[in-house]
């Protein structure tokens, strides 16, 4: 039997068979900073008056069949008015995550609505919801069973005596809880190379624990908690800034770590008076997945626009097989207002 089809298989049949452990991690961006209500409802308009952002990100190339998973979200602040004591939100997002030769796949799509409350001229503590609607599919003609083994070899004729498709659809409920906090956003100006942005929030996903099994055995979506945080901390008379962040997830037995940071180059700002000049900044830098993966990250950004690029370098036991090859994941966000433009309220990627 190939490798590829051992692995594939060996993944499929613990997916279907022993869920328990195969279904406790959600699909995750690498690029958390630019995938916001994957992580957070409360996310929604905290950021930005306007905000939309496409994922895409294609892994595990060099074992089989690779995994593609694909996203959109939009997000903006509803009744944003300066001197408010607060302002409502609302977000919308769609992934899709397709696995190996089996197709093992799940779509979902999810509103949000939050609400943040002003504690300042430079923060806000808000809070979120999030409901969506989501279906998980399975193809399992490509696959190779143990059951099919004659003996000596592997014999297609032989019944596998599973299902040749199958799926399944769920109702999803989560909330989260989110501070901000953006030393430009408040009345007094700041200059450029002094910014400093944070935030620090908390999330539950899947709070009603729906139904998860092909079979109808009564398997269980474990509840997720998300805590992540990320800054943006200019040095002063320079044009760089360092932008750390961190994730961390747990979900029934399994969790993840994450951590890293990038570094920042401003290359222009805005023109104040003319208009004519655009700002732009670029970013490098690495994160690392604790037992899984080193990140090596990019970003450009140029006026409304940023351009996200990273791939994850596998560092686990499966290294043997893909050779330290895991994805390229590619990010493309637009926001309102401009974040170059000092003074406006405007926000960076990160923030």
């Amino acid at each position: 039997m190939k490798a590829k089809h051992i692995f594939q298989t060996a993944i499929a049949a613990a997916a279907l068979l022993f869920g328990n452990d195969a279904r406790a991690q959600d699909i995750h961006f690498s690029q958390f900073y630019l995938s916001p209500l994957t992580q957070n409802p409360a996310l929604s308009g905290a950021q930005h008056d306007m905000r939309a952002v496409v994922n895409y990100k294609n892994q595990w190339q060099s074992i089989g069949s690779p995994y593609r998973t694909t996203g959109f979200s939009y997000d903006l602040g509803l009744n944003r008015k300066k001197g408010g004591k607060g302002f409502f939100a609302a977000g919308v997002n769609f992934f899709s995550d397709r696995a190996g030769d089996a197709k093992m796949g799940t779509a979902q799509g999810n509103l949000s609505l939050a609400y943040h409350v002003r504690m300042g001229g430079n923060s806000t503590l808000g809070g979120g919801l999030q409901a969506g609607f989501a279906q998980r599919s399975i193809t399992g003609s490509a696959l190779q069973w143990g059951n099919q083994y004659d003996g000596s070899m592997y014999n297609a004729a032989l019944p596998s005596n599973e299902p040749g498709a199958a799926n399944f659809s769920y109702l999803d409920l989560g909330g989260g809880v989110l501070w901000n906090y953006d030393n430009r956003s408040g009345s007094s100006m700041v200059t450029d190379n002094h910014e400093l942005k944070a935030t620090l929030g908390a999330a539950m996903f899947h709070v009603t624990e729906p139904d998860y099994s092909f079979y109808g055995t009564g398997e269980k979506l474990y509840r997720k908690l998300v805590v992540h945080g990320n800054a943006l901390l200019s040095i002063p008379n320079s044009n760089v800034a360092f932008a750390p962040g961190f994730m961390y997830y747990r979900q029934g037995p399994a969790q993840e770590i994450y951590a890293g940071s990038l570094i920042r180059y401003t290359i222009s700002q805005d023109s104040k008076y003319t208009g004519f000049k655009e700002g732009a900044a670029f970013s490098a830098g690495a994160f690392f997945r604790a037992k899984d993966a080193l990140v090596i990250s990019t970003l450009l950004e140029y006026s409304n626009y940023s351009l996200g690029l990273s791939y994850d370098v596998n560092v686990s036991s499966l290294q043997t097989a893909s050779n330290s090859r895991g994805g390229l994941e590619i990010a493309l966000r637009f926001v309102t207002p401009n974040p170059f433009q000092a003074g406006k309220g405007s926000r960076s990627s990160f923030n």
